[in-house]
């Protein structure tokens, strides 16, 4: 009897440590929430507190790994990187130890690997990320399948999906396919798009911020979502107004959707405070959304954003953007001093960087053209449509300059869904265009692809989106066929 008694505490006293190790308890919660409001100080003291209070806790050691994520990716520092990136391998052998009983074991190794992909990406270390994301996608598949109601992974899962069927050829999909990955971009937009109603009445709500985190740029960024601001303003509006991450969120969909206004008003009145961490990206997003609606102050704010930032990325986009200001104020010197620096400073890790040395060395661009595309980013398609009415095609001698005014045109007119005026605009385009290295003709072609597919002429759509994959040799070649190969899957072909 004593025997049975004695084993019988040693199952619980067993079975009760291993539960333990993984323990999502209040304190790491309130981290947690403080981490994804990027209320970075206040998510270290509480993480400190859990670890001098349960140091067997391994949900600490996951937090810990988040801490690191969000402090490199608002400081964008190099030599954060360099001194952080070591915690990686030695936060994965501790979990490793851990219950592999519990539904946190896999995800917690996932999460861990993921988030660090997605920061050696940053710095291009994209061999590395394929690694990480083939370790991560294996071990979430493989949780999924042990339990699957746990709604946490399809947070990284479906962010995996949509990764691995957008990314466009190089480096990192070139290691992916070593592996035999493939994703599904579709598949993974509505695990992510349905989580958004499964995960608010589960007993995983705490996450919601973080999806919205994930999904929304993803809307607004790799898909190109036409409903991503929309659908955005639908899932912030329950996160606490108190988030950085919400102020960054509700901007950086703004402006990539054509909303600039309403990113400058998002980013006034943006919380701020000592518990924050420094993030001039937010300086560098408030100066490009001034810049497309043709404000004179967005000077002010690129140059906040280079002299406070200690990051790799847009440094090269910010002086160019300094460049055209000087472009259109008749400042030709101060243009090509800039033109200048966007050649000499910053990295190329950014695909907005390496874009910015292309046009560096790229001929001077026709301010009317210039500003017009400002005020099209900028959602002022009326303004941008003016300019472009008012300019005479025949007085453009260059091809360059021929070509982008059509091209230019048809945007403005696909904007505001004159299909028609888009259509006929982007077949001039590529009839002035062909055989340049521009990529204005083979994005006129996949922008046709999608105007036939909205309409439901899936004839039209392939055709066009094979058009803009038959194109070779020209700027953005990987990105553009990727994007009409992806538009050939969605219509079954």
């Amino acid at each position: 009897m004593i025997r049975k008694l004695f084993v019988l505490i040693t199952l619980l006293f067993c079975f009760g440590q291993a539960h333990a190790n993984f323990d999502f308890n209040s304190n790491c919660v309130q981290a947690y929430n403080s981490l994804l409001s990027l209320k970075l100080k206040r998510a270290r003291t509480l993480i400190d507190q859990e670890k001098a209070a349960h140091p067997d806790n391994a949900i600490a050691i996951l937090l810990d790994n988040y801490y690191d994520y969000f402090w490199l990716l608002t400081n964008d520092s190099k030599a954060d990187y360099d001194r952080l990136k070591d915690n990686k391998s030695k936060r994965i052998n501790l979990l490793e130890d851990e219950d592999d009983k519990s539904p946190y074991y896999n995800f917690a190794i996932a999460q861990v690997n993921l988030q660090w992909a997605l920061i050696h990406s940053r710095f291009g270390e994209n061999t590395s990320a394929g690694f990480e994301i083939n370790k991560a996608y294996k071990l979430l598949q493989s949780n999924s399948k042990k339990f699957p109601g746990f709604l946490p992974d399809d947070i990284p899962l479906g962010m995996v999906n949509v990764l691995l069927g957008s990314i466009p050829d190089g480096a990192l999909k070139s290691t992916l396919s070593f592996f035999g990955v493939k994703g599904n971009t579709n598949t993974g937009i509505n695990m992510l798009q349905q989580l958004t109603v499964k995960l608010p009445h589960s007993g995983y709500a705490m996450y919601y911020d973080e999806l919205v985190f994930y999904l929304t740029y993803i809307q607004a960024y790799i898909i190109n979502d036409t409903a991503a601001y929309q659908k955005m303003q639908q899932y912030v509006a329950s996160i606490d107004n108190g988030s950085l991450n919400k102020a960054y969120i509700k901007a950086f969909v703004a402006i990539r959707t054509g909303h600039s206004g309403e990113a400058i008003d998002y980013l006034e009145h943006r919380p701020a405070g000592s518990e924050y961490p420094s993030y001039p990206y937010l300086d560098y997003l408030m100066a490009n959304a001034k810049m497309n609606r043709l404000d004179t102050t967005a000077d002010d704010y690129f140059k906040k954003f280079i002299n406070e930032s200690k990051g790799v990325s847009y440094i090269k986009d910010a002086y160019l953007h300094l460049a055209w200001n000087a472009l259109l104020n008749g400042d030709e010197h101060k243009y090509q001093s800039y033109i200048q620096l966007v050649k000499t400073k910053g990295y190329q890790y950014n695909d907005k960087d390496k874009q910015a040395l292309t046009e560096a060395n790229n001929p001077t661009p026709n301010p009317d053209l210039l500003r017009a595309r400002l005020l099209f980013d900028g959602g002022f398609y009326d303004k941008a449509l003016k300019i472009l009415q008012d300019k005479n095609p025949a007085g453009l001698t260059q091809v360059q300059d021929k070509t982008e005014y059509y091209y230019r045109l048809g945007r403005v007119y696909d904007a505001m869904d004159k299909d028609d005026d888009a259509l006929r605009n982007y077949q001039l385009t590529i009839n002035a265009g062909k055989g340049t290295s521009y990529y204005y003709a083979p994005t006129a072609a996949l922008k046709m692809g999608n105007i036939y597919e909205r309409q439901k002429n899936k004839t039209e759509a392939v055709h066009w989106y094979n058009t803009a994959i038959a194109f070779k040799n020209h700027q953005y070649e990987n990105s553009i066929e990727q994007k009409a190969k992806e538009g050939i899957k969605r219509l079954g072909y």
